[in-house]
């Protein structure tokens, strides 16, 4: 297994694919390898992600994704979430998903952009579950950047059905990047 997400695979989405995104990326944190190829897997599968979950993936629309550390991740976590510890991944939606719906109308209409909202995945965090895991890091970083997309479109993993679904949708859209199901290797493991 390799440690880059392959550029040459066909029908693979970019951001060009979403020419109504506005999108920032910073990566405040160091770890997760040389910063083209971890743009270039965040970028991809972020558009991805928006391409297979979105009615109107051509609408105005702005994302933000931060890399961080472990500490900026903890006090985020702490300050938003209630929980003193770092995470992988923190989703902060800039729209409530209850009206994304009519945000992407209103956005197709001349109205502003749907705010999507902020990404913040912590590099330390991802660096230690894909050495728990046996996974190449970029690939890591994929799955949790589409699982934060998911997340700020209102998809969640609360309830078991919930999950179900999540997590069928996300095995989808890394198949389509040429990524295994993280789940089905999850649960053989079990």
């Amino acid at each position: 297994m390799t440690d880059d997400i392959p550029s040459s695979r066909t029908g693979q989405a970019s951001l060009s694919d979403l020419p109504g995104l506005t999108f920032d990326l910073e990566i405040a944190a160091d770890g997760l390898g040389e910063p083209g190829p971890v743009a270039t897997t965040i970028e991809t599968a972020a558009a991805t992600a928006l391409l297979a979950a979105l009615t109107h993936p051509d609408a105005p629309m702005e994302l933000s994704v931060r890399i961080v550390d472990d500490a900026e991740s903890q006090a985020l976590n702490r300050d938003y979430r209630g929980k003193d510890k770092p995470t992988n991944v923190l989703s902060f939606p800039g729209t409530d998903p209850d009206e994304i719906s009519d945000c992407f109308r209103m956005a197709k209409l001349g109205g502003p952009p749907v705010m999507l909202g902020d990404l913040a995945i912590a590099a330390p965090v991802l660096v230690r579950e894909a050495a728990e895991q046996d996974k190449p890091v970029l690939e890591h970083l994929a799955h949790l950047t589409v699982h934060g997309v998911l997340h700020l479109l209102g998809y969640d993993h609360i309830d078991e059905e919930e999950a179900e679904d999540m997590e069928a949708f996300e095995a989808e859209i890394l198949a389509d990047l040429g990524i295994a199901d993280p789940y089905l290797v999850e649960h053989e493991d079990d």
